[in-house]
């Protein structure tokens, strides 16, 4: 397992990035309440394809947990019930965690595929958490970050509990898309201790620090899309997902700020781009962040100018998480050895 702990966190690693890319593809679709209930969807493990699955009928066999829709109100039945010609709520309970009561088979197979996937990656972390373990004497830090990751990714289903039952509240939502991304390092740092620790690169003082200043613009730009995004949340509740004209409408300071901090972060990029080309630094990686910077940046001026087009929520959301992973890598390539 040692000769393949290498494929294996990098598989890790993919997983992680295809959890959001589900992730951004959900919000994008606003499918993110398309199963009410979790882990299961309306109380099936495999979810609902037609709303007559979930609507209460009568002379019919319903298992304990599975939920149905009944003068749009969720209804949870509390035992095994066999319906009668009249609906008798004393089997069933009033799901209370919130008003949610709509099913759309689209959204709830969107969301039932981001859980699934989710579910896939937690057994490639366990997966990783093993195989870590076979270094426990010659490197102590590996099987540690492999525990604190594949923790945090328990923490990780917890919280997507949470932000179900609490009807996607932005303040958990941003909370998820945080711990998320300080997996993204974990993992980041474990691939970089196992692949390239014999590597030598060059050091150059003026690009290190300039590195070290667009791995933090990049992390306060992410918690101020975070807050732009909470306002967007807020906007589709208020006017409806489908009026997505509304969605930035009277945006405040912080959007603005954060529309024009990008231009900060390009020329900090650019200019390591700069340096690492005339001084042959050999820093391939820098490439790949100025081509991600690009399509943050376009996917961002479309949302915003073109009323948030088809996929460009989901290429801003995935485009930044790829570029804080490229800047930490490269951050620790970087550094004097």
């Amino acid at each position: 397992m040692k000769e393949r702990f290498e494929s294996i966190v990098t598989i890790t690693l993919i997983s992680l990035y295809l959890i959001f890319l589900a992730g951004s593809f959900v919000r994008m679709t606003g499918s993110g309440m398309g199963c009410p209930d979790w882990p299961k969807c309306f109380g099936y493990y495999i979810p609902p394809t037609s709303e007559k699955q979930i609507t209460w009928q009568p002379n019919k066999h319903y298992k304990k947990g599975m939920i149905i829709i009944k003068d749009k109100v969720l209804f949870v039945a509390e035992k095994e019930v066999k319906t009668t010609s009249v609906f008798n709520k004393s089997n069933w309970n009033r799901y209370t965690k919130h008003e949610y009561a709509t099913f759309n088979k689209f959204h709830t197979w969107t969301e039932y595929i981001n859980r699934l996937i989710t579910v896939v990656s937690g057994f490639i972390f366990l997966f990783l958490l093993v195989g870590s373990l076979k270094f426990r004497k010659e490197n102590k830090l590996i099987p540690i970050i492999s525990f604190c990751a594949f923790f945090l990714m328990l923490v990780e289903a917890v919280l997507g509990k949470m932000v179900v039952d609490s009807n996607l509240k932005p303040t958990m939502i941003t909370i998820h898309m945080v711990i998320g991304l300080l997996i993204i390092g974990l993992i980041l740092r474990l691939l970089f201790i196992v692949k390239e620790k014999k590597r030598v690169y060059k050091y150059h003082s003026l690009f290190n620090k300039l590195l070290i200043v667009s791995l933090v613009f990049s992390l306060i730009q992410i918690a101020l899309g975070t807050q732009v995004r909470q306002f967007i949340d807020e906007q589709v509740k208020l006017f409806g997902f489908d009026n997505k004209e509304y969605s930035l409408m009277n945006p405040s300071f912080k959007f603005y700020f954060h529309r024009s901090f990008t231009i900060a972060i390009i020329l900090v990029n650019v200019s390591m781009f700069y340096l690492n080309l005339i001084y042959q630094l050999g820093y391939r990686l820098i490439n790949w962040v100025l081509i991600l910077l690009f399509f943050e940046t376009i996917s961002g001026i479309l949302m915003y100018y073109a009323e948030f087009p088809f996929g460009t929520q989901a290429v801003h959301l995935l485009s930044g998480a790829l570029l804080f992973g490229l800047q930490f890598y490269l951050w620790q390539q970087s550094r004097r050895t």
